[in-house]
């Protein structure tokens, strides 16, 4: 997908430090010091436009969430929706998501939710996908001891590479739904994508797995 270009999304980004973390690497360890509130900590790799991590915020106030996305000009429309929402459980970060062990270390996060990640089809990108292994080594260093992944997909290649990568690695698969939306799961906060994709008939593929420990 081409992105429009925002110019100004910077500087907002800076504007707005009370929604956006600043210098996120000198609270590694000690999350508890940006919230209201010291909770179990969510975070969402890729939040797009905030709609999942926000309806997450709303629906949980017992937890604090983080949405991580790269792309500034996407994370602008995440910040906007916050803005106009009383949710002292929920802020943003523009970091890289491949890099998330400069900013967490272990225990520091309670889930992880990976929605409608790009599959990166081709062989040769294989190590691009955020199921990978050596992503999940990462998640696994700043989750806590037998903390989850929840994984929602419209890619159904990509959710059997997923899945295998899952269980090569040790994990516990506690939840399977290939076609969520016409399933018995309660409670599913939808993304703008999924959104998008299920109007037009797609299958909405989902997973939780578990480290358990070695």
């Amino acid at each position: 997908m081409r992105l429009r270009n925002k110019p100004w999304a910077k500087d907002k980004l800076k504007e707005y430090a009370d929604f956006v973390i600043q210098e996120p690497e000198q609270h590694r360890g000690k999350w508890g010091e940006v919230f209201t509130k010291d909770q179990p900590l969510h975070i969402e790799i890729g939040t797009g436009k905030g709609q999942f991590i926000t309806g997450m915020a709303k629906a949980n106030p017992d937890m604090n969430y983080i949405g991580i996305e790269l792309q500034e000009s996407v994370i602008v429309s995440a910040l906007d929706r916050l803005i106009g929402e009383n949710l002292p459980n929920c802020k943003l970060m523009n970091v890289n998501g491949a890099e998330l062990a400069k900013y967490f270390t272990s225990g520091d996060v309670s889930r992880i939710y990976l929605n409608f990640s790009d599959p990166w089809p081709k062989t040769r990108h294989e190590k691009r996908r955020l199921t990978f292994a050596s992503f999940l080594k990462v998640y696994e260093s700043i989750l806590v001891k037998n903390g989850e992944i929840h994984f929602k997909t419209d890619n159904q290649g990509l959710f059997e590479y997923s899945l295998i990568s899952f269980s090569h690695y040790g994990m516990k698969l506690n939840y399977l739904s290939l076609d969520l939306h016409n399933s018995d799961y309660e409670g599913n906060i939808m993304t703008e994508y999924e959104e998008k994709f299920s109007l037009r008939g797609s299958r909405i593929f989902r997973c939780e797995v578990q480290f358990l420990s070695k």
